[in-house]
């Protein structure tokens, strides 16, 4: 027995961008059958769903929040001196559906991965204003320029840890990770977005391999590739697909109720 157990069970919740919507789905089923977290780590896109709902929202709730925004709605074209566009947007909306505002204070625990860019290393927020950690996570390199927080630039967590199961692994008897990032197929598109997409792809899925053997249970969801990250009216489809997946978990006895 691990010494340092102080959850039954925890959730993991992978990057994916517009696939984080997957993640609503799944968890929605695991609450379902009565399958709760009582710590979340989550990175980027896994961050914000995870933080809406560890603020007290069922996860068919925070789908609701998104419901007509387009990607333009949450962020800010720039001149791309540092990233293309701005996430002041997504911090605004973060700060006006959030009760709490700060990390420490969610009533389910919280902790947010994100990469320190200037000295190239994981940082995991515990404690600290919710909207510009988890913007800050969710920021990914060129993309979207990078959040300064106290003076330390920071992006996307998921280029160093995008399946952030070794934050929590000690302090967790089981642990369920969702990953919404497996490496889709090759379309053979040769230009500059497929380019980065891909390479996005690749350096997500490769630190994530590890990561996904410390997990007690992986629901991964396959078919998500087709999905554009400006797809936010998919959001009801990208949904069902990580509810489906988890209940197939569920019911093919690899994920059990809490004892």
């Amino acid at each position: 027995m691990v010494t340092g157990i102080k959850y039954q069970t925890g959730f993991v919740l992978s990057g994916g961008f517009i696939k984080g919507f997957a993640h609503l789905g799944a968890m929605q089923a695991l609450l379902e059958h009565d399958i709760r977290p009582q710590i979340i780590s989550a990175t980027s896109a896994g961050s914000l769903v995870g933080v809406l709902y560890a603020d007290g929202n069922e996860p068919y709730q925070v789908l609701e929040f998104f419901k007509g925004l387009k990607f333009s709605d949450l962020t800010k074209p720039v001149f791309p001196t540092t990233g293309f566009f701005e996430l002041a947007e997504l911090q605004d909306f973060l700060k006006s559906h959030l009760r709490r505002q700060r990390l420490e204070l969610l009533p389910v625990p919280m902790v947010v991965t994100a990469t320190d860019l200037d000295h190239g290393k994981t940082v995991l927020f515990r404690q600290g204003e919710i909207a510009a950690c988890v913007t800050a996570s969710c920021s990914m390199p060129v993309l979207f320029t990078p959040i300064e927080i106290d003076g330390i630039h920071y992006v996307d967590g998921g280029v160093l840890m995008n399946l952030p199961v070794s934050p929590i692994r000690e302090e967790c008897e089981r642990i369920v990770a969702i990953n919404v990032s497996p490496i889709p197929t090759p379309e053979n598109k040769m230009n500059i977005v497929s380019i980065a997409e891909r390479s996005y792809h690749l350096i997500f899925r490769s630190n994530s391999v590890g990561e996904r053997t410390k997990a007690d249970v992986l629901i991964e969801p396959l078919n998500l590739s087709g999905y554009s990250n400006m797809d936010l009216d998919k959001a009801d489809e990208i949904f069902k697909l990580g509810y489906d997946k988890a209940n197939e978990t569920i019911n093919h006895g690899r994920l059990t109720i809490d004892d």
